[in-house]
């Protein structure tokens, strides 16, 4: 009985990983297409475009940062600094997962 279940709890893990890498590429793909006017969005850019939005990587290391916080804001009706971009909720968790996948890019061996 206990081998099943084992099985298929490695099977759920695995299908969840394979989804979010799914997810990340999806994200950094509209990523590139819509936020990259403005934005920084690739992993080795260190400048916006528009000089006052802030670049992926830094948005990703803003303390606090999580897939909540980024659906807040990628979802809010007004920003005084970002235009009114209408984004499913497929692709607001995807452009999240990929911002929120630059933490680990940025974490190298010498970070705890």
């Amino acid at each position: 009985m206990r081998i099943p279940t084992v099985s298929a709890v490695f099977g759920i893990i695995a299908t969840v990983s394979v989804a979010q890498a799914q997810d990340i590429e999806q994200g950094r793909q509209l990523a590139l297409e819509v936020c990259a006017t403005c934005h920084a969005v690739r992993p080795d850019e260190a400048l916006s475009p528009v000089t006052t939005a802030p670049s992926f990587e830094v948005v990703a290391m803003t303390p606090g940062m999580t897939a909540a916080a980024l659906n807040v804001w990628l979802t809010a009706q007004a920003h005084p600094t970002m235009p009114n971009i209408l984004l499913s909720q497929q692709e607001v968790r995807d452009v999240s997962a990929y911002i929120l996948s630059l933490q680990t890019n940025l974490s190298g061996p010498d970070t705890p």
